[in-house]
């Protein structure tokens, strides 16, 4: 029995080492456009969103660790698909207005930040000020682009899409 156990142990060793060397894509791009944020939210956006949701992630020593490394790659890039301040404005006001809505709705719902994220990252976290201020911009610059309402004319509403499978 003690044999088996070395071996399985042993086995366990060499894949984990041997899975250190599929490199991933651990990348921020240049920023092609910045969104212009107010000075009295830009901090608590840039603390609980910039890391999955611009080109400036700040990446932690556990994304040079596999499978971490895989997992938390995978988020940010589907973060950054999903929002990339750092490629805003879009120029594209339906789609910009689409972007605020949700914005808007995962703060309502409590899905964004991520808790599995606020977990590791406790700065993240927001408070319910915090959380209602993000929401009081959000719904301000949606409103404020021209083009459309946030209802089905505006394709909003029926589109969200489920955060809560996304964890960093």
């Amino acid at each position: 029995m003690r044999r088996v156990i070395g071996w399985i142990v042993g086995i366990l060793v060499v894949a984990f080492v041997a899975i250190q060397f599929r490199t991933i894509d651990r990348t921020n791009p240049p920023a092609t456009s910045e969104l212009e944020i107010p000075a009295d939210v830009a901090p608590v956006v840039k603390r609980a969103c910039f890391d999955c949701h611009s080109n400036q992630t700040r990446w932690p020593w556990y994304a040079n660790v596999a499978p971490a490394s895989w997992f938390l790659a995978d988020h940010v890039k589907d973060g950054r698909k999903h929002l990339n301040f750092s490629e805003w404005p879009t120029g594209d006001a339906r789609k910009e207005r689409h972007a605020f809505h949700e914005i808007v709705e995962v703060l309502e719902e409590g899905e964004m930040p991520l808790a599995s994220y606020t977990w590791i990252h406790r700065d993240a976290k927001l408070n319910q000020g915090e959380r209602d201020r993000l929401i009081a911009w959000a719904g301000a610059a949606r409103d404020a682009i021209p083009g459309g309402d946030t209802g089905a004319d505006g394709g909003e509403e029926g589109e969200h899409e489920d955060h809560e499978g996304h964890d960093h």
